[in-house]
């Protein structure tokens, strides 16, 4: 087994994605997924809200138009098929490769009640088991709860509540597996990563700052991939406090930053990496949404509100 080191070296591959005219993420590119063949999927709140680029960042095609509420989370398993999680819908749905509704999990419009621990209430984020094909879902905003189900979306368990000890949760924003026997979770609010048996026993917790995203390499990289986000307002300003992804070893060992050290728009910087991905070659995706691109302004001691332009809400990092 091989992952990412302190020694690895990753370097920004500038203006990646290439956007046809007409087509645009809104600012909101929120999830990103890679198919067995290295292609990219662009979960997103634009005008293809499922959108499809190859390796070099050609777009292939969109799907989705209408269908979805909110685009939030994305993930693909062996098959290529698409499971996507919309959280303002309050469903989740897997699709064939080619937008075919497959099945949906939750009622499209209806939540379950807030913080009631059901299935669903703005939903975030999917994992899928690498063997069983068993989902995991993290719900998600207005819940605390990972749901797991077959893999014909038959519910087996949850797990969760609102907290900060242990097993609890203060917005599990985003889930992935780590190898085929643990889940690890990005407990958001509180500030780490908990990692948990497919069973939803507890195993640990890693203390990091303010992880949105997470997800493991991919073949033979092990590595846990971090998306963290920015500081709140009054720390706003101060270096090497999030908008990185952090590289982690499968054990939660700390081995390196990509990005930083303060948020920006520039080809070595990251605002909000929302959603991250890798691909077979070793390469590093990470989705950006608008609304958490703000920073300090001298002016008005206040917070200023930047629009993320259209390209720069995707990023690819690939191994130098």
């Amino acid at each position: 087994m091989t992952t990412a080191t302190s020694h690895t070296r990753f370097e920004p591959v500038t203006g990646w994605a290439k956007l046809p005219m007409g087509v645009t993420f809104r600012g909101d590119a929120t999830s990103i997924a890679v198919d067995s063949k290295d292609n990219v999927y662009v979960f997103n709140r634009g005008t293809e809200p499922i959108a499809v680029f190859d390796v070099d960042g050609n777009f292939l095609r969109g799907m989705g138009h209408g269908e979805f509420v909110r685009p939030h989370g994305i993930e693909i398993d062996a098959d290529d098929n698409l499971y996507l999680v919309d959280d303002n819908g309050h469903f989740v749905q897997k699709r064939t490769n080619d937008g075919g509704i497959v099945f949906t999990l939750g009622t499209k419009g209806v939540a379950c009640e807030w913080q009631g621990g059901g299935m669903f209430n703005r939903p975030t984020d999917i994992a899928i088991h690498p063997i069983t094909g068993e989902l995991f879902v993290s719900d998600g905003y207005g819940n605390s709860r990972i749901h797991k189900f077959d893999p014909n979306g038959k519910h087996i368990t949850s797990w969760g509540e609102p907290g900060t000890d242990p097993g609890q949760f203060s917005l599990p924003h985003n889930i992935s597996m780590l190898g085929a026997d643990k889940v690890v979770v990005a407990d958001r609010e509180n500030f780490r990563l908990q990692i948990f048996t497919t069973d939803g026993e507890f195993v640990e917790q890693i203390h990091i700052h303010h992880p949105m995203s997470v997800t493991q390499g991919k073949g033979n990289d092990a590595a846990l991939y971090v998306g963290e986000m920015i500081p709140p307002p009054v720390q706003q300003g101060v270096p090497n406090l999030g908008a990185m992804i952090a590289v982690l070893s499968p054990e939660g060992e700390f081995l390196q930053h990509l990005g930083g050290p303060l948020p920006g728009e520039g080809p070595g910087q990251f605002t909000a990496p929302h959603g991250v991905s890798t691909d077979s070659q070793g390469s590093v995706y990470a989705a950006e949404v608008a609304w958490t691109n703000y920073f300090s302004s001298p002016e008005n001691s206040g917070m200023q509100e930047k629009p993320l332009g259209e390209v720069v809400s995707l990023r690819k990092w690939r191994r130098a």
